[in-house]
C-alpha cells in the first residue's frame, strides 16, 4: 500500500453542489490530486473544471438533463448541495434530487467499479436512529414524485434536520446494496463549518458549539478540513469504509456524549440522557 491509494490520477469525479463551500473544496482537492472534475450546480463555478453544468435541484427534468449530459463512468461522486431551513424545496435540494442523481448514475452505468459516493450530512441529523421508523418509511418511497408527496403529507419533514437524518439512514441502508455493484457510499457529518451558507445563518450555524471551540482553543471548521475527509472516503484508500456517516467536528459530539464537555444539546441529538 502506498500514497497512490490516496490520489485521483486518471480518475473522474462528479461534484453535485460544487460551486462553493465544502463541495468546491472537495472538487479542488481531487483536481489537485489528479482528477478530472465535473461540477453540477445552480451557481457559476469560478475555478477550472473539465465540465460545469447548471442544474436546478428542485426540478426533476433539470436533474435528469444534467445526468444525461455527463459521460461516465465516475470514480467518485460527492453529493454536497445543501440549503437552510426556510428555503423553498429544501427536501428536494438537500436529499431527494441527490438521491435521484446517485441512483440515475447507478442505473445508467455511470458509476465505475470501485467508485466511492460521499454525501454531506450534519450533526443536525444525529437523531436518525431515534426516528428510524419514520425515516425508513420515507426512504421506502420509490421515486422523486413519491418522496415529494410523502414530505407534503408529513408535518415537520420539510426541514434541514430531517434531510440530514434521511442522508444518514440512506447511507446505512444503501451501503450493502451498492457494494453488491462494486460501489461504496458514506457520508460526513460536519460540525459548524465556515462556508457561505453557514455565514448566511451565522447566529444558528456558527453559534452552535462556540463555547466548545472557545474552551478547546479552535475555530470553526474550514471547508478544506471537511473536504479532506470526503476526499479520503472517495478514494481507494477507504476501500473498506462503507455505509457509515463519519462525524467531523473536532470531537464535540464525542465529548458531549461522554460528558467530558457538558452539552445537553449534543446529548439530546445523540439520544443520550
Amino acid at each position: 500500500m502506498g500514497a497512490e491509494l490516496f490520489r485521483y490520477d486518471g480518475k473522474r469525479v462528479l461534484v453535485i453542489g460544487g460551486a462553493t463551500g465544502m463541495g468546491a473544496a472537495a472538487a479542488q482537492a481531487t483536481a489537485a490530486l489528479g482528477a478530472e472534475v465535473v461540477v453540477l450546480d445552480v451557481a457559476d463555478v469560478d475555478y477550472p473544471v473539465a465540465q460545469s453544468i447548471r442544474v436546478d435541484l428542485r426540478d426533476r427534468d433539470s436533474v435528469d438533463a444534467a445526468i444525461e449530459a455527463v459521460s461516465g463512468p465516475f470514480d467518485a461522486v460527492f453529493a454536497c448541495a445543501g440549503v437552510a431551513d426556510g428555503t423553498t424545496g429544501i427536501m428536494l435540494i438537500n436529499f431527494v434530487a441527490q438521491r435521484h442523481a446517485i441512483e440515475a448514475l447507478r442505473d445508467a452505468g455511470k458509476l465505475a467499479t470501485g467508485a466511492g459516493v460521499v454525501m454531506i450530512s450534519s450533526v443536525a441529523g444525529l437523531m436518525w436512529q431515534q426516528q428510524l421508523p419514520v425515516v425508513l418509511d420515507f426512504l421506502a418511497q420509490p421515486d422523486w414524485d413519491a418522496m415529494a408527496k410523502w414530505v407534503a403529507e408529513h408535518d415537520g419533514t420539510e426541514t434541514y434536520a430531517f434531510s440530514k437524518m434521511a442522508i444518514n439512514a440512506y447511507v446505512a441502508q444503501e451501503g450493502f446494496r451498492l457494494l453488491q455493484r462494486g460501489v461504496r457510499i458514506n457520508a460526513v457529518l460536519p460540525g459548524p463549518t465556515d462556508t457561505p451558507l453557514a455565514r448566511a445563518n451565522a447566529d444558528t450555524w456558527l453559534g452552535f458549539g462556540a463555547d466548545y471551540r472557545a474552551q478547546a482553543g479552535i475555530e470553526a471548521l474550514s471547508p478544506e478540513q471537511v473536504a479532506s475527509v470526503m476526499v479520503f472516503l472517495g478514494s481507494p484508500a477507504a476501500s473498506a469504509v462503507n455505509g457509515v456517516s463519519i462525524v467531523v467536528d473536532a470531537g464535540h459530539v464525542g465529548a458531549g456524549v461522554t460528558g467530558s464537555y457538558d452539552d445537553p444539546i449534543i446529548k439530546m441529538l445523540a439520544g443520550v440522557q
